[in-house]
């Protein structure tokens, strides 16, 4: 005979899904006394499974969802929800489901505009649900979406928000060099997106400044992509003067490789200030290679012997404030004539030509009788557009 204490044991899965026969009640019957019932079992495995759906679908779907959305949707639901209730307690008093929907938002918002109102108890009594939960819902949205736009201005400022546009370009580094740039974009093409990446800098105000900044190593996958580069469409890598100016240079060529790596379409200017590393960023991925030590130094033994009042450097800035450089393929038409034919065909179209670069050679003070060749590229200075 079996103990009376295996009544209170539970039957296992397992067994549960024996397909017993009727030869084996016998050995089922002593456990009929068992607090396990099947119908319970499924009752309980039928809602475990609805409860993992529903939580399934709130993890993957609702939770994702940006806050406003959230919000905005939870809002919505509750008050068509509370509105089809209302119509169906007093048909009389809300004729169609919009009147219902439309008392719940009033009602909830705390206007009260009085045009429709319940009057029966069950009426009353939701309308006091609603009260209580819808009120406290719609000033939990509004303090929610204030206390977010707080955040996603702080975060503008410390350069932890996505760059969602395109068609931009990145900066890379803060340096006066940079304020300078932005200077000159903003007077000149107000309209261009642009994009600071920074790691030096823990908060740039974006109210002082008309640029989107990033927070991080520009060498990393992760912060380029928050920089959104395989939209951009140049990029600016620009070198911070430190003692160590080599050491500097590998930091550039590693951030050209990863802005490459990025986006083969890139158009990469590059700033590097040791001889040595100039082909290096080049090999890395760089199309123009600007070693602004040897600028500097050139400007310095001008003013050397310069005895004027003016400077070299102050005429070079003006004249570049307002000109531009250009190269521009010779057109086939001034193929085989001379330099001066070609300098009259430029000045036509309001540029000014100064000289030519045939293969890896430059001149700038050219005879005006030289004959040009088709693959020459011809010099030019005009207004920046």
């Amino acid at each position: 005979m079996i103990p009376a204490r295996i009544n209170s044991f539970y039957l296992p899965d397992w067994l549960l899904q024996v397909p017993f026969q009727p030869c084996c009640c016998q050995f089922i019957q002593p456990f009929s006394s068992c607090p396990f019932k099947a119908s319970e079992y499924t009752y309980t495995n039928k809602k475990s499974r609805r409860d993992s759906m529903v939580t399934q679908f709130l993890r993957r779907f609702y939770f994702r969802l940006p806050i406003f959305v959230r919000l905005f949707s939870t809002i919505l639901v509750v008050m068509v929800l509370f509105g089809i209730c209302m119509r169906h307690i007093e048909p009389k008093q809300f004729p169609t489901y919009f009147d219902g929907i439309w008392w719940a938002f009033v009602t909830a918002s705390t206007v009260g505009y009085g045009d429709l109102i319940p009057e029966t108890l069950y009426g009353k009594i939701l309308a006091i649900f609603l009260i209580l939960s819808g009120a406290g819902l719609v000033t939990f949205s509004l303090t929610t979406i204030a206390a977010g736009t707080v955040k996603y201005t702080q975060d503008l400022s410390k350069g932890l928000t996505e760059f969602k546009g395109s068609n931009h370009i990145i900066i890379i580094g803060w340096n006066e060099r940079t304020r300078t740039l932005l200077e000159k974009l903003n007077e000149k093409h107000p309209e261009q997106s642009v994009v600071l990446i920074d790691q030096s800098l823990t908060m740039l105000p974006y109210r002082e400044h008309t640029l989107h900044f990033i927070r991080g190593d520009a060498s990393e996958d992760k912060t380029l992509q928050k920089a959104n580069i395989q939209y951009a469409k140049t990029a600016i890598i620009t070198a911070n003067a430190g003692k160590n100016e080599k050491q500097i240079d590998y930091m550039t060529i590693l951030t050209a490789i990863a802005l490459r790596g990025n986006n083969p379409n890139l158009h990469i200017v590059a700033e590097v200030l040791t001889h040595s590393q100039k082909e290096n960023l080049r090999r890395a991925g760089a199309d123009v290679v600007i070693r602004s030590n040897d600028f500097v130094s050139t400007l310095f033994f001008h003013e050397v012997y310069h005895k004027e009042k003016k400077s070299h450097l102050e005429l070079l800035l003006h004249f570049l404030k307002e000109q531009e450089i250009r190269s521009i393929s010779l057109p086939s038409e001034l193929a085989g004539k001379s330099f001066f034919e070609a300098s009259r065909y430029f000045a036509r179209k309001e540029k000014t030509a100064i000289g030519y670069m045939r293969g890896e050679t430059i001149d700038m003070s050219p005879d005006f009788q030289e004959p040009m060749l088709q693959e020459d590229s011809i010099i030019t200075l005009q207004h920046i557009e």
